[in-house]
């Protein structure tokens, strides 16, 4: 059932995502976009003589794709119809490296539900990215500003 309103949500529901994996292309396209070449990312000998061993993605590629994943389970599952804007993202952490070839998935859970007015509410947000061995990966909470249900 399509999500239109604030209060389709319930505090401690939860969603899992399909999974994603990160590829060399990844981490080319993005360091490319951002301008970051960070060796650790983007130079083979550099990574291997850290501590990790390998090259790692960016910790940004990891909360960008990871957080689009929501997309994946509809498009109002991500978003309810009455979106109004991203209202924030918060107590983000990078808890382990994802490398190349690793799979992501997001786990996200209803942590709040705020009512701001009459008209507008804050659907808040616990979100785990994890790889294909459950490690938790990165943690971050969002907030987003949608439409409340008319009286």
């Amino acid at each position: 059932m399509p999500r239109a309103y604030f209060e389709d949500y319930e505090v401690g529901e939860r969603r899992t995502t399909p999974g994603r994996t990160i590829t060399e292309a990844d981490i080319g396209a993005f360091a490319g976009l951002t301008g970051d070449w960070h060796p650790l990312h983007t130079d083979t000998t550099y990574a291997e003589e850290s501590s990790y061993g390998q090259r790692i993605a960016h910790g940004m590629l990891v909360l960008s794709i990871g957080s689009a994943l929501v997309t994946r389970l509809g498009q109002y599952e991500a978003m309810p119809q009455s979106f109004i804007a991203f209202y924030g993202m918060e107590e983000v952490k990078f808890l382990a490296p994802v490398f190349i070839g690793d799979t992501i998935h997001l786990e996200t859970e209803i942590s709040a539900l705020e009512p701001k007015d009459e008209a507008r509410g804050i659907v808040e947000s616990q979100n785990f990215i994890l790889n294909q061995d459950d490690d938790v990966v990165c943690t971050y909470i969002t907030k987003i500003l949608c439409g409340r249900q008319p009286s």
